[in-house]
């Protein structure tokens, strides 16, 4: 049965009317930084690897970040839960659009992925502009950084994730927490 689309509102008079339980899929940096209070936080790696867990509910509403990753893994979402399946239009962005709630702790650093595209955007523009400016041998810190992309994204693993993991702001985040190749957003 597929994932039925339910608008943030609608979504919401479920979970208050009809035991609808609404199950976060975002990985959980992203949680921790930013969620929706009602949600239970389940990763969909957990859920495509152990299926959901036992829970008296009559409806599942998943969401992510902006509905991307929740539709494309509709099929897998929808087969694991044993009642009727929806997938939360926009995600969390949709939500808040809505106006509806959202908890935040601005303490929490930004997720792994975003510090990735940031530090490899500034270090590529650093190339750019050095290579213009002073030399041209500064073009290759660019096409390093390009290279590493390449191989973060065909092998799945990122060398500059791993350096950022160090940093003194993401001490408390778990090694699991490394980017895994992500489905939309």
């Amino acid at each position: 049965m597929p994932l039925k689309p339910v608008t943030p509102r609608n979504a919401r008079k479920l979970m208050a009317q009809h035991n609808a339980v609404l199950i976060d899929i975002r990985s959980a940096d992203e949680h921790a930084r930013e969620r929706i209070a009602q949600a239970r936080h389940i990763p969909a790696e957990r859920l495509a690897a152990a299926g959901m867990p036992a829970m008296d509910a009559a409806a599942v509403i998943y969401h992510c970040h902006s509905g991307n990753r929740t539709a494309l893994n509709a099929q897998m979402l929808a087969s694991s839960a044993d009642c009727e399946t929806y997938a939360l239009e926009g995600g969390i962005e949709g939500w808040k659009k809505a106006g509806l709630p959202v908890e935040t702790d601005a303490s929490r650093p930004l997720e792994l992925p975003r510090q990735v595209q940031i530090a490899a955007g500034s270090l590529i523009l650093l190339g750019a502009v050095l290579g213009a400016a002073v030399s041209p041998w500064f073009h290759a810190l660019s096409g390093a950084i390009g290279t590493g992309l390449i191989f973060a994204g065909m092998s799945g693993s990122c060398g500059l994730a791993h350096v950022l993991l160090k940093m003194p702001w993401n001490r408390t985040l778990s090694p699991t927490l490394l980017p895994q190749p992500r489905q939309g957003d």
